[in-house]
């Protein structure tokens, strides 16, 4: 399961401890978390809830951004690769579904790039967004609107699943 997050904590209390609660899940589900890397923010929150439930973790972390995310030195797995670009390819690659957690700029990116190619078929791999204490509540409204104005092909609903909590993902 491929998770995409922020490398900072956020404001909110409830985003770092549902990274935590969603590592344990997943660790506990025996599902492999194939995410950034990082070993700060919501992404170490994750990777290290995972682990301490003895999940395996793979990370995928561009060469630019080992010292600014500061490469998580415990993963099971720890990928550097050359760019962006080829750490989203291979994160969608090693899973087969993925959920987005609070992040930026960053995470938007990746959102976006897993809708788009859900959309061309590139892949139809499962999107869930876990909407902590409301964070993607204007995205979701956006998302109508783009729906509402005519510029998506379906339904974004029909590929994208959105929840609360990160037992909801499991139920």
């Amino acid at each position: 399961m491929a998770v995409f997050c922020g490398s900072k904590p956020g404001n909110n209390t409830l985003f770092i401890a549902h990274a935590k609660e969603l590592g344990a899940l997943l660790a506990k589900n025996n599902i492999i978390l194939i995410y950034g890397g990082g070993g700060v923010g919501l992404m170490g929150a994750l990777a290290n809830a995972a682990l301490d439930n003895n999940g395996k973790v793979i990370g995928v972390i561009p060469q630019i951004l080992l010292e600014w995310e500061q490469e998580h030195k415990g993963v099971t797995e720890l990928k550097v690769v050359s760019d962006m670009h080829v750490r989203k390819k291979t994160m969608y690659e090693l899973s087969d579904a993925a959920i987005i957690l609070p992040g930026g700029n960053g995470t938007l990116d990746e959102l976006f790039e897993l809708i788009t190619w859900n959309t061309l078929k590139i892949h139809e791999k499962k999107i869930y967004i876990l909407n902590s204490a409301g964070y993607y509540n204007h995205l979701i409204a956006h998302l109508d609107n783009m729906m509402e104005q005519g510029y998506l092909y379906e339904d974004w609903k029909k590929r994208i699943t959105v929840v609360d909590t990160p037992t909801a993902i499991f139920s």
